[in-house]
């Protein structure tokens, strides 16, 4: 019974539930490793793309992959909750993400990527952190040779040039569709971001600058995209060569953050001389925002760049804005490429 200094239940104010302390994200992030081993098992099998064909069962999927029942009931059950396949009954069925991206009969399967991203060249320099957080240089001297024992850039330019295309697609709409112009690519790699011009713009020549092993791979991606005709090479060292003159546009994608701010400076510079008058540079990179921790796809690259490199960074908007102005462009923009995790940087000589 309720008497006059009682308050009904309903009317008091609720306090939030606090979550508890859990050490549930320690152990997630500290067996995450297994996720990508079982990610890199079923691109190595092709599991994805028996699946796509048809092979849905346990049975089915090990006759197809040359493996055993229990073994591939596992993998794939780890891959359900992943997120990379779905499952009903006893069947099996391909992730949207899954079906347009692994899927070797996909144009846009970008499987081959693992190659370099799971490359002992890329995992060797995480292995002791802890070491390269007290002496600040990460695993530089494998990850800039330009020709590596069991790893070469050669390599890294093929197994990447999937993830890549459709990166250059975006950023090629920022550059104009039918003006004569002529474009370099700096570190051109695959060759993708140059190509992606070429095809774009049928009056567009581009000149993609790499080391000659890895200039191969361009021109190789240039011929099957027919844009050889209007593709030249121009191999070398980055910091070293000439890179001409009278550019319109000159391209300069995931590069910078391997250097540090005075070199990026330097080099812009020299891109600054190479362009003519109202030329462009567009520069494609991961940006944290200003706080360094968003979003996470950015934000987390930076780990690559303390693993992998003697003083590379990810960099800021406000940062890149400063090199810019200091290596004498103006008209800054920043511009989020669609289906991306990298933003275009464009800026203008006067």
């Amino acid at each position: 019974m309720m008497n006059q200094h009682s308050i009904p239940l309903m009317s008091m104010p609720m306090a939030e539930a606090s979550p508890q302390p859990s050490p549930q994200k320690f152990f997630e992030t500290l067996t995450a490793y297994q996720g990508t081993a079982a990610l890199k098992a079923a691109i190595d099998l092709d599991l994805f793309t028996a699946i796509g064909e048809g092979q849905t069962t346990v049975s089915a999927l090990a006759n197809r992959v040359g493996g055993t029942e229990r073994a591939v009931r596992m993998l794939s059950d780890s891959l359900v909750v992943l997120g990379f396949l779905v499952k009903a009954g006893n069947s099996y069925g391909l992730s949207p993400d899954s079906a347009m991206f692994l899927d070797m009969r996909s144009p846009a399967y970008v499987g081959s990527a693992k190659t370099f991203m799971t490359s002992d060249v890329v995992v060797e320099g995480f292995r002791d952190l802890a070491a390269i957080a007290r002496s600040g240089r990460g695993h530089a001297d494998a990850i800039r040779a330009e020709d590596l024992k069991d790893f070469t850039w050669a390599e890294f330019a093929r197994s990447m040039a999937p993830m890549a295309y459709w990166t250059a697609q975006m950023a090629a709409k920022l550059i104009d569709h039918d003006a004569r112009i002529r474009v370099l690519d700096v570190a051109a790699g695959h060759g993708m971001f140059g190509i992606a011009v070429a095809k774009q713009n049928p009056n567009a020549k581009i000149v993609a600058l790499d080391w000659p092993v890895v200039l191969a791979v361009a021109e190789e991606n240039a011929r099957r995209f027919a844009v050889n005709g209007r593709y030249k090479l121009l191999p070398g060292d980055a910091f070293q060569i000439e890179l001409g003159t009278g550019f319109d546009v000159v391209l300069i994608p995931n590069f910078m953050h391997l250097w540090d701010r005075a070199t990026n400076v330097r080099f812009l510079k020299k891109v600054h001389a190479a362009l003519a008058p109202q030329g462009r540079v567009i520069i494609v990179e991961f940006v944290p925002d200003e706080g360094r921790v968003t979003p996470p796809v950015p934000a987390l690259f930076a780990l690559s760049m303390l693993a992998n490199t003697a003083a590379g960074d990810v960099y800021t908007a406000s940062e890149l804005r400063a090199m810019l102005k200091d290596a004498g462009f103006d008209e800054c923009q920043f511009r989020e490429l669609a289906a991306s995790s990298h933003t275009a940087i464009v800026a203008f000589k006067p």
